[in-house]
């Protein structure tokens, strides 16, 4: 599974940011820090602009990140996927047939054999690695886990995405509107 070929995958903060993406050829985004409130219709608004949404459950406002919320974002909102440091949330998203996506961080290796201990019970369909501007460390934990890597954090030019791209990153998701255009 890729993203259609869209290689950079915004990484929408504010709801200016999700206003803009509507308009654009974009068709993946990941929206970050939204409030319970803005649901349906970030949801609604998506779909009418064929735009399909991978939610970072981890960051939603007013939801507590447990088994019971990601079965109501799965039955109620149907996000295209859900992005979560959280066994739970990744497993509830898998049963509902929404795409999975286990954040990864790398702070230390204990911290990253933690992450691999999660991924072999989840079995997420990509696994995100924060900060995501260090290649040879997504080229391990892709080789390590046999799921395909998303990158994301700290990258802020287009030759660090095409380095972690030709490291193995099926993408790369950025906050950075300057670099949603490449592809």
């Amino acid at each position: 599974m890729d993203f259609n070929g869209q290689q950079v995958l915004p990484a929408i903060k504010s709801m200016k940011d999700f206003e803009n993406v509507l308009t654009s050829n974009i068709e993946y985004i990941v929206m970050l820090e939204v409030h319970i409130s803005q649901l349906e219709s970030i949801m609604r608004y998506a779909r009418g602009h064929c735009k399909k949404v991978l939610l970072h459950a981890d960051l939603i406002q007013g939801l507590k990140n447990d088994e019971y919320s990601s079965e109501f974002l799965c039955q109620k909102i149907k996000p295209d996927g859900l992005i979560s440091t959280r066994g739970s949330v990744l497993k509830t998203a898998k049963k509902n047939g929404i795409l999975s996506i286990q954040r990864l961080f790398l702070l230390d290796t204990i911290a990253i054999e933690t992450s691999y201990k999660l991924a072999e019970r989840v079995h997420p369909d990509f696994i995100e690695v924060l900060p995501g501007c260090v290649p040879h460390l997504i080229e391990k934990v892709n080789i390590e886990t046999g799921i395909s890597v998303i990158a994301g954090g700290l990258i802020t030019k287009k030759e660090e995405i095409n380095s972690v791209l030709a490291s193995g990153a099926k993408a790369v998701t950025t906050s950075r509107k300057d670099l949603w255009s490449i592809s």
